[in-house]
């Protein structure tokens, strides 16, 4: 039997689509490939979306600003020195991209100016970290991205 051009292009064309739609179907079916939206409520977050421009703004604008960094004993998030710990509070969220089981939130209790979040609570991996704090009544928001080793 022989088959002519017209044919072979119609065979590899349903060749292609069953191959594309198999693993349409493998990534949908398996639990292991997380689907989720990266905010479940996505529309009510970005209604605020203004607000925290003005808190990202006011972070941007202090003279002394607050540093996240990652060392070996965890995230180390330090304050200047210059700010008094009783009158701060807020909290920090570390949210992790690739699975939300991950994400934590943490109250800033300063010790020394800083806050360590310990190593044992962090995975390996990319690490989105969202401070949202409050010095003397005015609102912040430091918004950082660290990779633990």
């Amino acid at each position: 039997m022989k088959i002519n051009w017209g044919t072979g292009i119609v065979i590899a064309f349903g060749l292609f689509m069953t191959f594309i739609l198999y693993f349409v179907f493998e990534v949908q079916s398996n639990s292991k490939y997380d689907n989720d939206l990266v905010v479940e409520e996505y529309y009510k977050h970005d209604s605020h979306f203004q607000e925290e421009m003005a808190r990202i703004q006011n972070a941007h604008d202090l003279q002394y600003k607050p540093s996240i960094k990652y060392i070996e004993e965890g995230v180390r998030i330090t304050f200047p020195k210059t700010f008094e710990s009783n009158k701060l509070k807020g909290n920090v969220l570390l949210y992790r991209p690739s699975n939300k089981k991950f994400d934590f939130n943490t109250q800033i209790v300063l010790t020394n100016s800083t806050l360590l979040i310990p190593q044992k609570k962090l995975v390996k991996g990319r690490w989105d970290v969202n401070m949202e704090w409050q010095y003397e009544g005015k609102k912040y928001l430091t918004k950082e991205v660290i990779y633990v080793n």
